[in-house]
């Protein structure tokens, strides 16, 4: 030992400050395995007391046991080294070695910057360091570089060997769930045919679903459990049986174990995703084309690897992205995800509304980001109505294969079902059976283990019988096989593919799903000036077909047949006929109103005329009182053609020339000017690029003197 009298680098100020003993394992198993070393490092005490230290002067910071030094977040004791450091609180640092309190150069120096502007000395077991020394600078220097070094080459050393071990496909882990790890460390198949036949009901069910919510609601309805063999110590290897949830089914979809694929490094770490005090942060989850090795055909599969792909398929198109069309969702839409804007090429918000909660698409991307006037928008029915007529051709010819492997589908779904319910209750005989033996197998003089024996048989006929009584409800309510009779009619109903399509029986579902599977997307452009709609259906494979449609819309002058009805309406005002009579003619000669109605009435009529200036047949008897240019709510009401409750809200709001006759009846003054604005201000949309526009007409014109 160093004798401190004996040794010019202590100082007498070294000696008032306390002296610090920093202890550090990077396994937490270290300690108990290998003791020896952890007994060393606290010996340091005696040498710290050797130098001239008193014992109670000395302090031993022991709180990153099982830390790596490879870096400083989550060390706190080595936080509270620097603290004390720079408080000028530790006249002597003692580590077993260089590579105790820091792996790494960054903190390294950085202790040794703090311990040079605070004299503050560093001693190991080759001997003390002070840090404002050149020559003790430079060998503390090389000793952090050599410790860092020799880090980065234990920890390459071990990836090469777990990389070359993973080319061979032989580096395993945990075996997920539907396998199992022989000794040799291989993994096989579940040798038990109830967990074998769940992993394969989960797939077959995701290629019905489509989706991991409809999956997980499937498997909840039917009482499916997820067989896991338990990882802890207690009870390793058994089989436990957990209720489904989204993560694992995830899981399980996501694992390319299933389709035979052995795979290493798919969860690599990015470093620029790296968050402070968080171990887990910047995992990026790589896709197996992009892992360091991926080797088909390497482990037993449940799926095919062309099946496999199909399903990562379905799940990134299942993500509301904007290159995918998002998971099918409830609503009468049919394009929901598939329609785009023939303007700006945005994807369509669909939206619901009206009495019958019919659907409208919009392209309102622009007017919530920006503010900008809406795009373009249309109802959705006739729109609908022209792609399902269009994929009802394209489908024809495979109609009736079609209906054949959706029978043969439901047939295996039952058999699945089936199966996992027998498997079930096979199992609970088993274990009744078992308990059973165990209570025969007891002398009936010894009461104290027979009563625990006879209460575990009843324990496992309880459940047993529940199942039994669950299997023979779920028969009832099963749907049964199809008969020979069945089967025809199925047949027969495929020659009727539009009676199929609109069956209460087919889901809107069913019909998005039907459409996905034919159609890339859909572009519509809207001409906003009509009633046309130029649509292009982008069919999967390239294919690209134009239509034009028709949509409804507000003002009859956006109608394509206008100027033959304001002509019919004259010829037919010529007659003196009735609004009534005028509204049966121009049904039965096909004309129809704008916005959602499809016939006019004599009310449509009436309104029709008076903004056209047509003659209209006077009614018995006249409005006396009234002065030129001058209206009763309800007669002004008829002139412009809207509704009185509408002359009532102008009235209120204070956007008309109003007076009061003796009896108080408001009665309005317009002239042609006023006519005109109040006619403008009906038909100007409520918008907000309108906004000015609006506040000058909602402004009443000043009524000359009388």
């Amino acid at each position: 030992m160093t004798d401190p009298q004996r040794s010019p680098k202590i100082k007498p100020w070294h000696l008032d400050r306390i002296a610090i003993v920093y202890i550090r394992r990077s396994d937490p198993q270290q300690p108990v395995k290998h003791p020896e070393s952890t007994a060393r490092q606290y010996a340091l005490v005696d040498r710290a007391v050797a130098l001239g230290w008193p014992r109670e002067r000395v302090k031993v910071i022991d709180d990153d046991q099982g830390k790596t030094a490879s870096t400083a977040e989550g060390r706190l004791g080595f936080h509270y080294l620097l603290a004390e450091v720079a408080l000028d609180h530790i006249g002597l640092i003692l580590g077993l070695e260089v590579s105790r309190p820091a792996r790494c150069c960054k903190d390294w120096y950085q202790l040794l910057e703090l311990c040079g502007r605070f004299h503050t000395l560093l001693a190991d077991s080759d001997g003390l360091y002070d840090p404002t020394d050149y020559h003790d600078r430079l060998l503390l220097g090389l000793k952090g570089m050599m410790s860092e070094a020799e880090l980065h080459v234990l920890k390459g050393r071990m990836h090469q060997a777990k990389l070359n071990k993973a080319r061979r496909g032989e580096l395993y882990n945990l075996p997920p769930i539907g396998y199992t790890k022989l000794p040799s460390g291989e993994f096989v198949i579940d040798p038990d045919e109830q967990v074998q036949a769940t992993v394969r009901l989960i797939f077959d069910q995701f290629d019905r679903e489509g989706t991991v919510h409809g999956l997980l609601r499937y498997l909840v309805r039917h009482k499916v459990r997820i067989p896991v063999r338990a990882r802890g110590r207690a009870n390793q290897g058994q089989l436990e049986w957990h209720r489904p949830n989204r993560a694992t089914l995830l899981n399980l979809l996501h694992h390319p174990i299933y389709a035979g694929a052995y795979r290493y490094g798919h969860r690599a770490i990015d470093p620029r995703k790296k968050q402070p005090g968080r171990r887990t942060s910047g995992k990026q989850f790589l896709a197996p084309e992009d892992c360091e090795v991926l080797i088909k055909d390497r482990l037993p599969a449940y799926v095919s690897w062309e099946r496999f792909q199909a399903n990562q398929r379905r799940l990134q198109a299942n993500q509301t992205t904007r290159g995918t069309p998002g998971p099918v969702r409830p609503g009468a839409a049919l394009l929901g995800g598939l329609i785009h804007c023939g303007r700006c090429g945005r994807r369509m918000q669909v939206r619901y509304g009206g009495r019958k909660n019919a659907p409208w698409y919009g392209c309102t991307r622009n007017s919530s980001d920006y503010g900008d006037p809406l795009c373009q928008s249309l109802s959705g029915q006739r729109l609908d109505d022209l792609v399902a007529t269009q994929i009802l051709q394209a489908v024809e010819p495979a109609a009736l294969e079609a209906s054949l492997a959706a029978v043969a589908d439901l047939e295996r779904e039952r058999a699945g079902l089936q199966r996992q319910w027998t498997l079930q209750i096979e199992r609970a005989a088993y274990e009744a059976e078992r308990t059973r033996r165990q209570y025969h197998a007891c002398e009936p003089e010894n009461r104290l283990v027979a009563r625990e024996l006879e209460r575990r048989w009843e324990e496992a006929l309880r459940p047993q019988r529940q199942l039994e009584e669950e299997f023979e409800a779920w028969q009832r309510t099963a749907p049964s096989r199809l008969s020979a009779q069945d089967e025809q009619a199925v047949r027969a109903l495929a020659a009727d593919l539009p009676g199929l399509w609109r069956a209460e029986t087919t889901t809107p579902q069913d019909r998005q799903r039907i459409a996905r599977l034919l159609l890339e997307r859909v572009t519509v452009r809207v001409d906003k000036q009509s009633e046309r709609v130029d649509v292009k259906l982008h069919w999967l494979g390239g294919a690209v077909t134009e239509h034009v449609s028709s949509r409804p819309v507000s003002r009859y002058e956006q109608q394509a047949d206008h100027p033959r009805l304001a002509q019919r309406l004259k010829e037919l005002c010529r007659r003196k006929l009735s609004s009534s009579e005028i509204a049966g003619k121009l049904n039965a000669e096909g004309f129809r109103p704008p916005k959602r109605t499809d016939h006019f009435t004599g009310a449509m009529v009436l309104r029709l005329t008076m903004e056209l200036g047509l003659p209209r047949r006077q009614r018995h008897g006249s409005i006396t009182g009234l002065g030129k240019d001058e209206y009763r709510p309800a007669g002004l009401a008829r002139k412009l053609g809207v509704k009185r409750d509408t002359v009532r809200r102008w009235m209120r709001v204070g956007w008309l020339n109003l007076r009061q006759d003796e009896d108080g009846h408001h009665i309005i003054w317009a002239d042609a000017d006023e006519l005109r604005r109040l006619r403008q201000l009906r038909r100007l949309p409520r918008t907000w690029a309108n906004k000015g526009r609006l506040a000058e007409l909602q402004k009443p014109k000043q009524r000359p003197a009388r």
